[in-house]
């Protein structure tokens, strides 16, 4: 009977440790300084707690083989104003790269050919949330315009 005590005993103990390391882990990964994804460079995103389409847009980054850090604000207005992002340009998500801003659910193509060429802008943007953008749902029915931003001005980046 002693026995079997003590093994419910170190099987509790057991079922304990491990809740508790999935605990930490977890909380790890919602205080902003996790980083998953692959061994591309490394992509901060900002968003907010309870944004479902930005994880979709995280999960689109990683499976392109970014490196993504999500950092987990309440209030992503800081964030628009520190890189000075017009209010018709702003979306539910702030991505950070290579100093250079990326707004919104804004397609890898667009994403890829600012890491390539480097532009003298501030970032890009895809305002309006469109259907089947990375992280949307739904299907693409028409031409998105992704746009250059530099001091809060806008001019046409590409056409996707």
């Amino acid at each position: 009977m002693k026995t079997r005590k003590a093994i419910i005993g170190i099987i509790s103990v057991a079922i304990g440790l491990f809740l508790f390391m999935a605990f930490i882990s977890f909380q790890k990964s919602m205080d902003g300084n996790a980083i998953s994804g692959g061994n591309g460079p490394v992509v901060t995103v900002y968003k907010s707690t309870y944004c479902g389409c930005c994880g979709g847009y995280i999960s689109e980054l990683e499976g392109q083989g970014f490196s993504v850090d999500v950092k987990i604000k309440d209030d992503l207005s800081s964030i628009k104003e520190k890189y000075n992002i017009p209010l018709e340009m702003q979306s539910c998500h702030t991505a950070v790269i290579e100093g250079y801003f990326i707004e919104g659910h804004v397609p890898i193509e667009a994403v890829t050919k600012l890491l390539n060429e480097m532009p003298d802008i501030d970032g890009i943007a895809l305002p309006g949330m469109p259907s089947g953008s990375p992280g949307m749902p739904g299907q693409k029915t028409e031409s998105w315009t992704v746009y250059a931003l530099k001091d809060g001005s806008a001019s046409e980046f590409m056409v996707v």
